[in-house]
């Protein structure tokens, strides 16, 4: 079987050197065994691993849940069904943050749709006054 460099595996992969470093520090990735002259020796599966975690990645799921799937891969007594939990937290934390990215864009729609004259100063403008009351609001005062 063909090894390859850490320049190789993160040419291959599509990531950076650090990258790789970083995640083998974390442990996503295992420490590859090392040539006599130090150099690390990366294989196949650490380009599939390293795939997995971009994917996983570009799909909202963080390092450290990406890190508990692959534990579930070699875990004796897991399933699918464990893996499905993971994919239905991360539907809920979804749901919630597009909720609240929904109050954020009412927020600012009405905020836009106070300023009746765009060409008036903005020391008088009354989305910055909304936001001063909204701020002096919530501190209390």
């Amino acid at each position: 079987m063909k090894t390859l460099s850490i320049g190789q595996l993160a040419l291959t992969a599509q990531v950076k050197v650090e990258t790789i470093r970083y995640y083998e520090r974390r442990g996503l990735i295992p420490s590859p065994p090392r040539r006599a002259s130090g150099y690390r020796q990366f294989s196949q599966t650490d380009v599939q691993r390293l795939r997995f975690i971009k994917y996983a990645q570009s799909i909202g799921f963080t390092l450290n849940e990406i890190a508990e799937m692959l534990a579930l891969r070699v875990e004796s007594g897991a399933t699918c069904g464990d893996v499905t939990e993971r994919i239905d937290t991360k539907l809920r934390d979804i749901e919630e943050k597009l909720k609240t990215l929904l109050r954020m864009k009412k927020t600012l729609t009405e905020l836009k749709t106070s300023c009746k004259t765009p060409a008036d100063p903005s020391k008088d403008c009354p989305i910055l006054e909304s936001l001063d009351i909204e701020e002096t609001h919530k501190n209390g005062k």
